[in-house]
């Protein structure tokens, strides 16, 4: 077998859920620096997590992922892909065929009928692959029954493409319209959440619930929260975690205090990303 596989079959990697402890470690300036965060999902190539604190595009870090308590954590290189707020997404670096091997024994465990196979087209199903030589009749018609089938499943998608791009253009309108006031400023401003931990003035730590104690809960919690033009939180909304965890979070960040931020001289609501930790 050459080129890795067969040439006429093509295999989907798939990306699992998975919430579990991640430490991320950066150097900066040869300083190392350790994030903890939490993983959102995982796949053979690399992960989705959110971390408590800033990454930047283009930097290369050092993981440490526990996929469960009982097995040995999965220690790689990684390289961002990218940062909004406090969510990024980490793609791996020189990881070995047993991590991978790894990766895919958990994800089978875990998530057994999520893993596809893309069967092979317009071969006779021997064992060898080879393209069948000769075609019956019957054959050549039921070829012609699929060209015909791809065709009109291909107007189907160009229909269902146009249809998508009209819905997506519309919500657009509906939203750059639903977020303004009336005097056509915006009503919202997203702000990065490194800028209003600068404007934080009262911060209240979360209650580590015994319930979450006794089960050894520990982790990061990401909350996107609005803030009010006078700086109190008026909506919280957690983004993973454990629930119990994740109403700890939110009670605590509801009495939470920013100072006014500032659009043209003007306190604006504010919709930005903060994250809590628990851990013993």
């Amino acid at each position: 077998m050459q080129g890795g596989g067969n040439p006429g079959s093509r295999r989907r990697v798939p990306r699992f859920r998975m919430d579990g402890p991640v430490d991320i470690t950066v150097v900066r300036e040869g300083v190392r620096d350790t994030i903890p965060g939490r993983s959102v999902n995982v796949g053979e190539r690399g992960i989705g997590a959110v971390a408590a604190g800033e990454l930047s595009a283009g930097e290369s870090v050092e993981l440490e992922i526990h996929f469960s308590e009982t097995s040995e954590p999965l220690r790689a290189k990684a390289m961002v892909r990218y940062q909004d707020q406090l969510r990024c997404g980490l793609e791996f670096v020189g990881i070995t065929a047993e991590q991978r091997a790894a990766i895919r024994e958990w994800a089978k465990k875990a998530n057994p009928e999520m893993e596809v196979t893309l069967a092979p087209v317009g071969f006779n199903g021997g064992e060898t692959g080879r393209p069948s030589r000769a075609a019956s009749p019957a054959v050549r018609a039921r070829g012609r029954g699929l060209r015909l089938g791809w065709i009109v499943g291909l107007v189907l998608i160009v229909i269902a493409g146009v249809v998508f791009w009209w819905e997506w253009n519309r919500g657009w309108e509906q939203i750059e319209s639903g977020t303004k006031n009336s005097d056509g400023t915006s009503a919202r401003v997203q702000v990065p959440t490194d800028v209003m931990q600068r404007l934080l003035v009262h911060q209240v730590q979360p209650v580590y619930p015994e319930e979450a104690r006794r089960e050894n809960l520990q982790g990061v919690i990401a909350l996107d929260i609005v803030v009010a033009p006078d700086g109190a939180v008026v909506s919280t909304r957690a983004l993973n975690g454990p629930d119990v965890l994740a109403q700890a979070a939110t009670d605590a960040l509801r009495w939470w205090k920013f100072q006014p931020y500032l659009v043209n001289g003007k306190p604006v609501t504010v919709e930005t990303t903060m994250a809590v930790e628990f851990r013993e």
